[in-house]
């Protein structure tokens, strides 16, 4: 079975709008995982819009399943996820006034960087997955820098389910295949949803994790958290 890992940074995002502690981000991390999410992602971002290096702290502690931490490799970001102790980050080339993650890493161009981040973060046990398009180049140049996994972005895979669900899987089937002959196992995320997470999931049963956050905070506010966890949860089987 792939896990979802409920990435919570828009409960952080609504927190933030009002000050204050509500709704609690601590709270959050503790039921997601105890309505069935078998990991929790942040990304926490410098200017600290939504989840805070404060909030990496205190939800550290209360992890029982998996703690993903996605982020640009700068040398604050680093040294926070060493001290948390991950148990995966995600490494993503955004710039810091970025309003979300929107292409992958280029590998090649960023070949060496990227070798000595994931040479210091496997010196601290902690798996290494970088954000990639669904391109065999990309991937390759991944497994070359010495990553684990790679998660790929799924955006173009969600704006075009709707057009023809085949052609929008095609490059993703594609990218997956070419990443498990290199020796790399694969994530997926972004803009996946309740509407097109199986078909992503029927198509790539190799995937080993799915992070989804913005739609399924959204879903929440009309079904609930628990209900709304079991939805993906049962897109996943």
């Amino acid at each position: 079975m792939t896990r979802l890992s409920v990435n919570i940074n828009k409960i952080a995002t609504l927190r933030n709008s009002r000050g204050g502690n509500i709704p609690s981000i601590t709270d959050a991390a503790i039921n997601c995982q105890r309505f069935g999410a078998q990991g929790i992602t942040v990304h926490p971002r410098p200017d600290e819009r939504h989840i805070t290096r404060k909030d990496v702290y205190e939800i550290k502690p209360l992890i029982t399943t998996e703690f993903n931490i996605e982020g640009y490799p700068d040398e604050d970001f680093l040294k926070m996820v060493v001290e948390v102790q991950a148990d995966q980050v995600t490494l993503v080339p955004d710039t810091h006034e970025q309003l979300t993650s929107d292409h992958g890493w280029d590998t090649w161009g960023n070949l060496a960087f990227l070798q000595e981040v994931i040479a210091r973060l496997q010196e601290n046990s902690i798996r290494t997955s970088l954000f990639v398009d669904a391109d065999p180049a990309a991937i390759e140049g991944a497994a070359e820098a010495g990553a684990r996994r790679v998660e790929l972005y799924t955006e173009s895979y969600a704006r075009l389910y709707s057009l023809g669900r085949d052609k929008a899987i095609e490059p993703f089937v594609a990218a997956a295949r070419f990443a498990g002959n290199v020796g790399l196992e694969v994530n997926a995320g972004h803009d996946l949803s309740l509407e097109n997470l199986n078909y992503l999931y029927k198509n790539i049963p190799e995937l080993k994790e799915v992070s989804i956050g913005h739609a399924l905070i959204s879903d929440a506010l009309y079904f609930g958290l628990e209900v709304t966890i079991q939805k993906y949860l049962d897109c996943l089987r």
